[in-house]
């Protein structure tokens, strides 16, 4: 979930009155018993609820609106760096980076390149 405010169609600074409103009116159009020939309406009635659990809950809604925690209450990673491996743009595949024209984690990455510019010789191999 991208922004639990968003799912329940609320402000940021909305009060919780204004939030168990929202949820209120939103549970009772999707939930799966009103809607069983629609699976869509219970995913989104699932995502309605763990935004409402989110919001309501004051640590949480705190250390979201800080950036602490993504909508699904997950940490988020600080300065941008995200999980997974995985290719970028413009980087190492198979989750490595480069820094100073070597490659470090990706595949295929050789060591005896650092080894060697670190002590000016060839490695054994």
């Amino acid at each position: 979930m991208a922004d639990p405010y968003a799912t329940l169609g609320v402000a940021r600074g909305a009060s919780e009155a204004d939030i168990k409103k929202a949820y209120r009116k939103l549970a009772k159009e999707l939930h799966p018993d009103r809607n069983k020939d629609n699976p869509k309406a219970s995913e989104h009635f699932s995502q309605v609820t763990s935004a409402y659990d989110l919001l309501t809950d004051k640590d949480k809604r705190a250390r979201f609106d800080r950036g602490e925690i993504d909508g699904d209450g997950n940490p988020t990673a600080p300065f941008g760096f995200g999980g997974g491996g995985g290719p970028r743009p413009g980087g190492a595949g198979g989750g490595g980076f480069r820094s100073q024209g070597f490659e470090f984690g990706g595949e295929g990455a050789d060591m005896s390149d650092i080894f060697e510019g670190l002590f000016g010789g060839r490695t054994g191999g």
